[in-house]
């Protein structure tokens, strides 16, 4: 690792004007769906800063029981009628209009908010730090937020997975797994110590929830077509990209965006944006230059041209080194020191289903190592498979790459079946269980199938079936699977029970 001290970045320390630090802290507010990532973070900073808080899931897991032991009152019965002195209700996105209790809050005239507009709320007053971008949100987040933490900022985190280094900073070592980190309410330390606290968080696209948040600095990566069902047009991406960049206040007050110099369209979403603006990207034209050796994994940052830090990532996959690069740029612009975020990103270990390896399956002659990964778009898919078949090398082991892709989403498929068609080429084969039917209509599901696109690969010359539910999908890997080979489960939906159930040797 080395370490060049930068310029010093001038910031505002004007804070994002709008309503007092954490405006919800004195509702009684019932959260529809806590048992999320997001919401579970959210229920848990409300609480901490005073509010009343509870909700309702579906079903009971982990999640809602450390909600539980918490103080916090979660229901599972999601028919019962809203507590007499509930005063705000926030749902989640996945809450369809007609939800019982959505229902009864309109009926019984409480106010009602979506999680991402609870969330903007929730950073008026303080330093928001909003990453956007289609791929690499939760894994840039977790890696900012370790980082900011130990570089002594002290920052508040929400991410959309959980991670073990997230809590006390990757140096630390890890610990228990979380997606929510209670940070304090002023910036503990470095060039900007006393200003307004961090709290950072993804800025999803989907539904255009993302126009609701109300960050200071925000970050944009690559663009692609995604969430067509919404948009219908890459165009229209392009222009809730840059709705969110005109939410960013005028650089006078602090407003920053970093946005990608390739793949982002910058100048397209970038305009009419007051923030003072920077590009980062392989160029030397960009404002930070990024270094990478794929051989050895090292990465180094620059800004202006000049070198301010390197460290060598533990996480395989170049758009894994990228995201590490947004993150070590967006913690200098807060104000860390550059020397700490490198040895912080080069302790990160990952987040739980971002190329994370389960561990290894003894079968005869060997081993077969087990990784589960979210990716459910086709350049994520492509990224990964081709990262895991450069640094598993399961060919050098006489082995081969093996995918269970769990499609997410009927309409998702189906606008982009070429693109999935092709992003397998670094697989051996490819198994595909049902499309995971979410959020799309019946008719919508009635359009496209599994086999669609096990066609689309079988024409492409990937060896490829069709085949469900899970448990027959684990009986099958149990007579695939071969020493040396490398097993990846893919998707956004359960299909991780496949490589746990493969891996522990029970049913999924």
């Amino acid at each position: 690792m080395t370490v060049t001290e930068p310029k010093p970045i001038a910031a505002s320390r004007v804070a994002h004007p709008g309503a007092p630090a954490w405006a919800l802290r004195d509702r009684n507010a019932y959260l529809i769906g806590i048992g999320g990532c997001g919401m579970s973070g959210l229920a848990r900073m409300l609480s901490a800063r005073g509010a009343s808080v509870g909700g309702s899931d579906m079903t009971r897991t982990e999640v809602t029981d450390l909600l539980r032991a918490d103080g916090i009152t979660v229901g599972l019965n999601q028919s019962d009628a809203l507590p007499d002195d509930v005063d705000l209700v926030i749902a989640t996105a996945a809450v369809p209009p007609d939800h019982p209790q959505l229902l009864d809050a309109q009926n019984r005239g409480i106010e009602t908010l979506s999680y991402a507009e609870a969330l903007g709320r929730c950073m008026l007053g303080h330093t928001g730090v909003a990453i956007a971008g289609t791929h690499g949100k939760s894994t840039t987040v977790a890696m900012l937020g370790a980082a900011l933490v130990d570089a002594g900022i002290d920052p508040n985190v929400i991410v959309g997975a959980t991670c073990a280094q997230l809590a006390g900073g990757s140096l630390a070592g890890p610990g228990k797994p979380t997606g929510f980190r209670l940070g304090g309410q002023t910036i503990a330390s470095g060039q900007h110590a006393g200003e307004p606290g961090v709290l950072l968080a993804e800025a999803c696209e989907y539904n255009r929830s993302f126009h609701h948040l109300r960050p200071r600095i925000g970050a944009i990566g690559p663009i692609e077509a995604d969430h067509l069902d919404i948009y219908g047009s890459l165009d229209a991406v392009l222009e809730a990209f840059q709705g969110f960049a005109k939410l960013l206040p005028d650089a006078s007050e602090g407003g920053r965006l970093l946005i990608a110099h390739e793949g982002a369209n910058r100048r397209t979403v970038a305009a009419g944006c007051r923030a003072k603006i920077e590009t980062i990207g392989f160029s030397p034209e960009a404002d930070w230059s990024i270094r990478i050796d794929p051989d050895t994994r090292s990465v180094a940052l620059l800004n202006q041209r000049r070198e301010l830090c390197s460290w060598t990532m533990s996480m395989p996959g170049v758009h894994n080194a990228i995201n590490s690069a947004v993150a070590a740029a967006l913690a200098i612009t807060v104000g860390a020191d550059p020397s700490t975020i490198a040895d912080s990103l080069g302790a990160f270990r990952g987040l739980d289903r971002r190329m994370q390896l389960l561990g290894e399956k003894p079968v005869r002659g060997g081993v077969v190592r087990v990784w589960d990964d979210y990716g459910h778009h086709p350049t994520e898919i492509d990224s990964t498979l081709r990262a895991l078949r450069e640094f598993d090398r399961p060919a050098e082991r006489g082995g081969r790459l093996i995918c269970v892709f769990q499609p997410h989403q009927h309409s998702r498929t189906r606008f982009l079946l070429e693109e999935f068609a092709n992003a397998f080429e670094h697989a051996d084969a490819v198994i595909v269980p049902h499309i995971y039917f979410v959020r799309d209509s019946e008719a919508e599901k009635q359009r496209i199938s599994a086999g669609d696109l096990v066609d689309r690969l079988r024409d492409r010359g990937v060896r490829a079936m069709h085949l469900y539910p899970f448990d027959a999908i684990v009986e099958h890997l149990g007579e695939l699977c071969r020493a040396g080979d490398t097993l990846v489960a893919m998707g956004a939906g359960p299909v991780w029970k496949v490589a746990r159930g493969y891996l522990e040797g029970v049913n999924a």
